[in-house]
């Protein structure tokens, strides 16, 4: 697995020069567009609501001494549960709703490493590629939340609440990988066999993941980059994982 995280990782250095190598620029102003939108609804809802989170934590305690305290405490731990969840949100969205445009950008690279690839540009092969990243990241988000809001509250533990923030960081890459992969694997495999295939090379997930969330964390221009550098490293790793496994025959370059 560790071989897969580190080859996953590896592919962003590539990334730049196959996006300008095969002309992709156009492909994602409509990205950048849906994460900026995204974004900015996000840090605004994140905003009004990590007051009225961190007074409900407050209430808790019922005690007068400490109350302050408490009440510090509280606001803080109300802040970061809605920027965590506000994290998960926001790259569930905006790869659900740049399928249309992020299909196309793996389709033309897998076409680059093999010479061949099915292509569907009717508006019902667009509409089914956005209805399939639509089911894939509402299955995806809902796994997260299930996760991830036992992990953040466990996070607060004192020394070895350091694990579970890590554990934290795992969960949301492995499925920000899944997403991305899945542009890729929408043309072989239907949605059960695709779980299943990234369960199997959760390596790769993880790997691609990880600099995904840590690109988020780029103020401003994270938002803009994130997702098309995240698409095209991963689908070069998925084709080279599906040849691999006989799905596809890769043609030198």
């Amino acid at each position: 697995m560790f071989k897969d995280i580190k080859s996953s990782i590896s592919a962003y250095g590539k990334a730049l020069a196959l996006i300008k190598k095969l002309k992709l620029y156009k492909y994602f102003i409509a990205p950048v567009i849906i994460s900026i939108i995204t974004g900015g609804l996000i840090l605004t809802l994140s905003y009004l609501l990590s007051e009225t989170i961190g007074d409900w934590i407050a209430r808790v305690w019922v005690f007068d001494f400490g109350a302050e305290t408490v009440s510090t405490i509280s606001h803080i731990i109300g802040g970061l549960l809605v920027f965590a969840l506000g994290l998960i949100l926001f790259k569930h969205i905006v790869m659900a709703l740049s399928a249309p445009f992020m299909s196309p950008v793996s389709e033309k690279i897998e076409k680059h490493m093999t010479g061949e690839v099915y292509v569907d540009n009717s508006a019902k092969g667009i509409s089914k590629s956005l209805a399939r990243a639509i089911r894939v990241n509402v299955r995806n988000l809902f796994m997260e939340f299930l996760f991830v809001i036992p992990l953040v509250l466990l996070s607060f533990i004192p020394v070895i609440g350091l694990v579970f923030s890590f554990l934290v960081f795992l969960v949301q890459a492995y499925y920000a990988g899944f997403g991305c992969m899945d542009y890729t694997l929408e043309r072989h495999y239907n949605y059960k066999e695709s779980v299943q295939f990234v369960r199997k090379n959760r390596g790769l997930a993880y790997g691609n993941g990880a600099v995904f969330m840590l690109m988020l964390l780029i103020p401003i221009v994270g938002v803009f980059i994130v997702l098309p550098l995240s698409t095209v490293a991963s689908t070069t790793e998925t084709v080279k994982r599906l040849a691999a496994h006989g799905k596809l025959k890769l043609i030198e370059q």
